[in-house]
């Protein structure tokens, strides 16, 4: 698939994540110092929604059972969860969000 917009930056407001929807797939989109990252907006562990978790430090941890997953990578490093989450590409083109969904 190509380059898919799926949100801007102004919808960040004050949050660090945002969660989006593109056909199916659930999103997070992370807003971090050194850029915008995209995961899967679903926890490995029981399905909870990672855009209601918290974000510190380069990793979300899941509202639901407090999985930790690394932003960047997608990797599970703490809690129940042991599945990493899948990634995705991201591009910012001025106020514009798109993932590579393939």
């Amino acid at each position: 698939m190509p380059w898919v917009h799926v949100a801007n930056l102004s919808d960040f407001g004050e949050r660090a994540v945002i969660g989006v929807t593109h056909e199916e797939r659930r999103i997070a989109l992370y807003k971090l110092e050194d850029g915008i990252y995209a995961t899967t907006n679903v926890c490995t562990h029981q399905a909870g929604t990672l855009s209601e978790g918290e974000v510190e430090e380069g990793y979300v941890e899941c509202p639901d059972h407090y999985a930790l997953f690394e932003i960047r990578t997608g990797k599970a490093t703490g809690g129940l969860a042991k599945t990493d989450l899948t990634t995705y590409p991201v591009k910012v083109d001025g106020s514009n969000i798109s993932v590579l969904i393939e």
